[in-house]
């Protein structure tokens, strides 16, 4: 089976360092990417014969390595990568110049310098540099984040960039350019992604539509969340009016918006899904990230070993739940009460759990995820 991505080179060198990771399965990788595994070990060879470049027939722009470069040269390269990447600073640049294989790479505060000496840094710039430091799981695929950037406007109507990252190595999953933020937008997405990286332990989105909210009568349990809870997938989610739970998301879009859409318009949602996915090919691969210690983010990713099922499994409970049948827009009654669970779980089966430390208590449970506790000695008490 050929290759059939969007961006050729890209989804090469993408498999390729996937691949290439310790303990990766490289035929499932290869059935993930749409390939026969003829295909993908081919591409292996010719990485181990002519290295990454050479396997993935790179831009023409990119220099070879020549250990007589002279400083002219280095300064060129400099300003060429800043030009190409006007928000890399000096660790940056320094750090893919030696990717891309220059010797006597100069220190990140004389490239700084140099970028001073052509007018490519702003005081301005100089000022708003910040250092960021945040907790991070500590596997890939431990956490993903999850959310739509604020929309712009394009030539044919509204743009809403769905963007997934993983926390541990702040890969990019996906940059997706929707018309709409319903659920069957954000489902399709995710199948593809599901797909190609297989299924995370985690995923944290925001409050609110289609994400759902654990502080509103459905209990956080939207059509989304019920399909994401059914593959296994625990589902959290940012505390009200604090979207920095979603911190390495939030610096992404801040990256986004800086490096793709600042003072640029698109004709339609193609023109623009190009420009995310030519960005997206950059930050994984080639964008060097202070907070992992100069590496790309690919270089940190491995894909998950829980592959998307074909069928959702069936929903089994414990032998001491009291299992209910949700009727029509979320309701059931239990012990004499009527209570208001979430629509988006018409027809599914929830258990309550009795508490054994605490009578007349029962956890509400859908599959794996907690999501309510009634107390029968309170008439007036669920949460």
């Amino acid at each position: 089976m050929p290759w059939q991505p969007r961006d050729l080179m890209d989804t090469k060198r993408e498999f390729l360092e996937l691949a290439l990771q310790e303990g990766a399965n490289r035929r499932e990788l290869c059935r993930r990417f749409g390939i026969s595994p003829k295909t993908g070990y081919a591409l292996l060879r010719r990485h181990a014969l002519q290295g990454m470049g050479d396997a993935c027939t790179p831009r023409s722009t990119r220099p070879h390595h020549s250990p007589a470069r002279s400083s002219a040269v280095i300064e060129q390269a400099v300003v060429e990568l800043r030009r190409q990447h006007p928000r890399w600073g000096g660790r940056k640049i320094a750090q893919r110049l030696s990717d891309l294989g220059f010797s006597g790479v100069p220190a990140p505060s004389t490239i700084t310098g140099i970028l001073h000496r052509h007018g490519l840094i702003t005081p301005e710039a100089s000022q708003a540099a910040e250092h960021w430091q945040r907790f991070e799981h500590e596997l890939p695929n431990a956490l993903w984040q999850i959310d739509f950037k604020g929309y712009f406007e394009t030539g044919a109507g509204r743009c809403h960039p769905l963007t997934v990252i993983d926390d541990h190595s702040r890969f990019n999953l996906t940059i997706a350019a929707c018309s709409q933020t319903n659920t069957t937008r954000v489902q399709d997405h995710l199948q593809r992604v599901f797909r190609r990286y297989g299924l995370p332990v985690r995923i944290n989105a925001d409050n609110g539509a289609p994400w759902g909210s654990p502080a509103k009568a459905e209990h956080g349990l939207s059509a989304l969340s019920v399909w994401l809870i059914r593959l296994g997938i625990r589902i959290s989610h940012s505390a009200p009016y604090h979207p920095q739970t979603n911190g390495k998301l939030e610096r992404f879009h801040r990256s986004l918006k800086a490096e793709v859409l600042n003072g640029r318009s698109f004709l339609d949602l193609a023109q623009a899904q190009d420009a995310f996915e030519h960005w997206r090919g950059v930050y994984n691969h080639e964008r060097p990230h202070e907070a992992l210690g100069m590496q790309t983010p690919a270089a940190r990713y491995q894909v998950s070993p829980r592959a998307l099922p074909a069928v959702l499994a069936p929903i089994e409970y414990g032998p001491d739940d009291r299992v209910l049948t949700v009727g029509w827009n979320g309701w059931v009654h239990f012990e004499g009460r009527k209570l208001r669970l979430s629509s988006a779980l018409h027809r599914l089966p929830v258990a309550m759990r009795p508490d054994p430390k605490t009578d007349g208590c029962f956890d509400a449970f859908f599959c794996h995820h907690r999501f309510m506790r009634l107390d029968l000695r309170n008439p007036a008490t669920s949460n």
